[in-house]
């Protein structure tokens, strides 16, 4: 018997339709989806760290390592389980971008897992800050790039610490990992799942092994968005009645080419016509 709620992650990088994601994974009577980020793993990546520093267990796991190894297993699996103790749905579905650096530990104490990574055009992602940064420019982001030229705030955004780059450099990190745990990726692309919703969740309901559960991309519910304030208001996180694909943002040509050059694998991997014809991204 599994010991909590089969958990859906869903991950991946900001400004690619997660929170549109599990809208639509919520409409399906066994997945269970509040539709907000959850603190969850980074709670338990935390508590990790707590006891690692833990005098008393380091010395129990010195005499008596496997007992008390397991007792860990067993305090992770049992503190999960509480946290999704609110619902008897066969599936929770649990949104941070947290776990796309964590697919091992989340293996370790979640061997069957499923992860929905959402991905999208890298220019269309500084497109859309750049349209909300516009917005909202008497505030500050929460790690000051208010102050910089496009071009350099692109460049933090993207580095290896920014909001974009650190998952990318996840996303990245995850062709080095078993096969097998690859396996239990799902890539969800922004621009496919914008224009097909219907088809790409019946494709994802499959994959889990749930039986379909159509809806109507024009007639959806809408749940009180997450709180934005943790991001000054500049990537906001809401939903609405009808999916309906945004406009292309403009970008700059040069950022476009540093893109392509510095990210060329992202979008061999999954944006190849992009490459022959870098002008259909919007530049």
């Amino acid at each position: 018997m599994h010991p909590f709620p089969r958990i859906l992650y869903v991950t991946g990088l900001p400004r690619s339709g997660s929170t549109l994601l599990c809208q639509l994974l919520g409409l399906h009577p066994d997945l269970y989806s509040t539709g907000h980020s959850s603190p969850l793993c980074q709670i338990l990546m935390q508590l990790r760290h707590q006891w690692s520093d833990n005098e008393f267990l380091l010395a129990q796991l010195d005499v008596d390592f496997e007992r008390s190894y397991g007792r860990l297993l067993n305090a992770w699996q049992g503190f999960i389980a509480g946290w999704f103790a609110e619902t008897n749905q066969p599936w929770v579905v649990d949104k941070n971008r947290g776990w796309l650096a964590q697919i091992e530990t989340v293996q370790t104490f979640d061997p069957e897992f499923r992860m929905l990574v959402c991905v999208r055009e890298l220019g269309q992602i500084l497109g859309s800050i750049e349209a909300q940064h516009a917005k909202t420019r008497l505030l500050d982001f929460p790690d000051h790039l208010a102050n910089l030229s496009r071009y350099a705030r692109a460049d933090k955004l993207m580095g290896l610490d920014g909001v974009v780059g650190a998952p990318l450099k996840a996303l990245e990190n995850l062709q080095d990992v078993p096969e097998s745990l690859q396996q239990h990726l799902y890539y969800v692309v922004f621009e496919h799942l914008m224009r097909e919703p219907v088809a790409v969740m019946q494709d994802i309901h499959r994959w889990l092994g749930l039986p379909p559960s159509p809806f109507d991309p024009n007639d959806l519910p809408v749940h009180p968005h997450e709180s934005d304030s943790h991001y000054r208001y500049k990537y906001p996180h809401r939903t609405f009645a009808q999916i309906q694909p945004p406009a292309p943002h403009p970008v700059p040509a040069r950022i476009v080419q540093e893109l392509y050059k510095n990210f060329h694998g992202f979008y061999q991997a999954f944006y190849p016509g992009l490459l022959q014809n870098p002008k259909a991204n919007g530049s």
